[in-house]
């Protein structure tokens, strides 16, 4: 019989913690790396902090899941206060749904026929389940697709903010699909998302402060125009942590879709949050990695290499300790290497460095777990259950 980690989840046999009873002290040192690390302390500061930030400002929170792709992170912003649950893709919403977990909006569009035949089956275990649209053509297969169901499909217009990634290109257009969604039987007009991925990380706050305002004129502009034709929508979701303030200042948004400041990373380290202000979260989430190689001189390799790191944003840092800012490069799949600064000694074989994470989502798809700590402690790990694709259900 397999040990519960304190969830209730299941471990297996390769799970890298055995070797590291929970809650001793120490502990947190025995966990074989690379390894997701989990600062359990700032990571409940960050979920309370979101939920205090929403709630002063009175809009919702539908924080999403693409950041941790874990059901119980979801089900512990679902205890703070969200409303509910963004899913990047079906695979992720299966699995949120799976857990219990409500208001499920599937943040992307759903256009191939295999695909809208899982979200009729998933509809039809909860009605709580919402998705997008950005083309008329997807809008007739989705409310066809209902129809077989027999069920009814809450679908939000999708607007382009600039990042021309998905979404309609115009008000003219958003006003069309939205009339078109409201005009089928198995369909109904839910709302519209605009998320401006682009906005999140740009460095200065000036500048981030100028293009989420002009973004947000746009999509106000789309709101009231949809207001005039009859179809208030009751949902206008978007946003991200690196607009979440200015978001919730005003502006068109009834609730935010944030998800990095559960665990940030060195991206937003990168980000002035605002003039003279440091960001209200934490560093929570790190990737522990071990010192493997001392021989080279004025270097030292570790076991974090491409395989352990997203490679889509700054390298990694070494977060704390005499190596502190040193520069990390990767030296191949599975091996890091670290420049040693001026007067630095290396540190011994077997080190452990805590290193902050390039970009959080895609760097923690790379890992099955997730190792909760508090101080020297490992005190639990948790499944990233939402992680990878699943195949579709064989036809019968």
């Amino acid at each position: 019989m397999q040990p519960p980690t304190q969830m209730g989840t299941p471990m297996t046999d390769h799970d890298q913690s055995l070797s590291a009873p929970f809650g001793t002290p120490g502990s947190r040192a025995l966990i074989d790396t690379p390894a997701l690390v989990l600062d359990l302390d700032a990571f409940e500061h960050n979920i309370a902090r979101m939920a205090e930030i929403c709630r002063t400002a009175g809009v919702g929170l539908r924080p999403h899941a693409k950041t941790h792709k874990s059901s119980i992170i979801a089900r512990k912003q679902i205890a703070a206060g969200a409303i509910g649950i963004g899913c990047a893709t079906l695979d992720e919403a299966e699995v949120m749904v799976a857990a219990g977990l409500p208001g499920v909006l599937i943040t992307s569009p759903l256009v191939t026929q295999g695909k809208i035949a899982r979200l009729m089956r998933l509809v039809a275990g909860t009605g709580d389940v919402m998705v997008v649209a950005d083309n008329p053509e997807n809008v007739a297969a989705l409310d066809q697709a209902a129809a077989a169901a027999g069920t009814t499909l809450g679908v939000l217009v999708d607007l382009d903010l600039g990042q021309h990634r998905t979404g309609v290109a115009t008000v003219a257009d958003g006003v069309r699909l939205a009339r078109d969604i409201a005009d089928r039987r198995h369909l109904r007009f839910a709302g519209v998302q605009a998320y401006g991925g682009h906005l999140q990380h740009i460095p200065d706050h000036a500048g981030r402060l100028a293009a989420t305002r002009a973004a947000d004129a746009l999509v106000a502009e789309l709101v009231a125009a949809l207001t005039e034709e009859g179809l208030a929508p009751g949902i206008v979701t978007g946003a991200g942590t690196g607009t979440h303030r200015i978001n919730a200042g005003g502006g068109p948004f009834t609730e935010l879709q944030a998800g990095s400041y559960t665990v940030m990373d060195a991206e937003y380290g990168d980000v002035e949050y605002a003039p003279g202000e440091a960001w209200p979260f934490r560093q929570a989430l790190f990737v522990a990695v071990t010192v493997v190689s001392t021989n080279a001189p004025g270097r030292v390799t570790t076991d974090g290499g491409t395989k352990a790191f997203a490679l889509n944003g700054p390298p990694p840092r070494i977060a704390a300790g005499p190596l502190a800012g040193a520069a990390y490069a990767f030296s191949g799949d599975e091996h890091g290497c670290i420049t040693l600064p001026d007067g630095v000694a290396a540190p011994t074989l077997g080190t452990v460095l805590d290193c902050v994470v390039p970009h959080c989502d895609p760097t923690i798809a790379h890992y099955d777990a997730i190792h909760c700590v508090r101080g020297d402690r490992l005190v639990d790990v948790w499944p990233v259950d939402a992680r990878g694709r699943r195949a579709a259900a064989p036809r019968g």
